[in-house]
């Protein structure tokens, strides 16, 4: 019988790990009342911008003494930002399973040049967390955007810890359960999980994060743009909206917007449902198809937003190769966009299941993966 193409397609063909799919009701006349052409530091800059921190701790369930904060340049201005401002104080443990954790461990030995233990684990692996020593800082991501594998939980974070949690979460939050009480330093970007525009990072401290910045001041000379004190004290006005280079109205109101789609999907319990159930959706898949598997080798640690795929099929004799082709097939199509593995993982697909896509839109892409699969084998 001929491998004929599926009937149905997706809605919306945008599976992207970043910048992800908008919310499902997402329209540019929702943006109209955006503060164009008005100073942030403005009442109505300032508001919107407060309102900002204020509905990332409402949905998240951030503690009312944690300061949430918007800062430049993504996830990785957060991340570098709490690098460079808190490290150096006691040694660090680095703990990377995949690209980013891997910069971040750059950053820190190479870079800054810190005393570090660092543990790292293949692609599709988890480096030992009962090993963790919690007297050091310790650097880690909750989930592996470019592989798919994330922590479990945060059962193996000690509450007695004498060093400092620093989680890159920007794939995580707003999709898993952050258990906060376990975080000092955790940072995100809104054009993950809630699909908000690039070029913005959100970073979370605890009290004990606040308390070492206003105890320590590192070695190295700090960039304004990682400047969160101010003769030894925090700069407040961060954490409350001021921020500390010009934000983009546009996308702080496309941000706010996100925040009032997730209100209406149940909060973080309906995101984290829809991200599961789009994920479910595809572990069942490669269950019922015998040359396609989970790059996570322990499904305890399946991320529920990148999950990441690979081919397992003996016929492949050029997984990179073959990878691109299924990818591009899909595009040409306009099934998927952007669902190649990232550029240093081991080649495969990555399919963005966080809670701005449908499951139906999951659903329909799958037989195209069949179909696609079916027609680059006999190629």
């Amino acid at each position: 019988m001929a491998n004929q193409a599926p009937a149905t397609r997706p809605a919306n063909p945008r599976f992207s790990s970043g910048p992800c799919a908008k919310p499902p009701t997402f329209t540019l006349d929702k943006l109209a009342d955006a503060a164009l052409g008005r100073s942030h530091r403005a009442a109505v800059g300032k508001d919107k911008l407060k309102a900002a921190i204020e509905g990332t701790r409402e949905i998240l369930g951030i503690p009312a003494d944690y300061k949430i904060g918007i800062v430049p340049a993504s996830d990785t201005g957060a991340v570098e930002m709490a690098l460079w401002s808190m490290l150096g104080a006691r040694k660090a443990e680095l703990l990377a399973w995949e690209s980013f954790g891997a910069g971040w461990v750059t950053d820190v030995v190479k870079q800054l040049k810190i005393d570090a233990d660092v543990k790292t684990a293949d692609y599709g692996d988890l480096v030992d967390l009962a090993s963790v020593d919690f007297n050091n800082d310790v650097v880690f991501t909750w989930n592996g955007t470019t592989s798919g594998v994330r922590v479990p939980n945060g059962d193996w974070i000690a509450d007695d810890r004498a060093g400092l949690t620093i989680c890159d979460a920007t794939s995580a939050a707003f999709a898993m359960d952050l258990p906060w009480d376990k975080l000092d330093v955790t940072t995100f970007s809104w054009q993950k999980v809630l699909g908000g525009e690039a070029a913005h990072g959100v970073i979370v401290l605890s009290p004990r994060a606040v308390e070492r910045l206003e105890s320590y001041t590192p070695a190295w000379p700090l960039p304004k743009i990682f400047r969160l004190t101010k003769g030894g004290k925090l700069i407040d006005g961060i954490f409350t909206g001021a921020t500390i280079n010009t934000p983009s109205m546009l996308a702080v109101e496309d941000y706010l917007f996100a925040l009032d789609w997730a209100r209406s999907v149940g909060g973080l319990q309906g995101l984290m449902a829809r991200a599961d159930a789009n994920a479910q959706a595809i572990f069942d898949f490669c269950d019922t198809h015998d040359w396609i598997a989970n790059l996570a080798e322990d499904d305890a640690t399946r991320s529920n937003t990148s999950v990441c795929l690979k081919f397992t099929d003996d016929r492949i004799t050029d997984g990179a190769a073959f990878a691109k082709a299924i990818a591009k097939r899909l595009e040409t199509e306009g099934v998927a966009y952007d669902i190649g593995a990232y550029r240093d993982a081991p080649a495969g697909l990555r399919i963005w299941c966080g809670g701005t896509v449908e499951t139906s839109d999951i659903e329909a892409l799958l037989p195209w993966l069949a179909h696609a699969f079916e027609a680059e084998i006999a190629a």
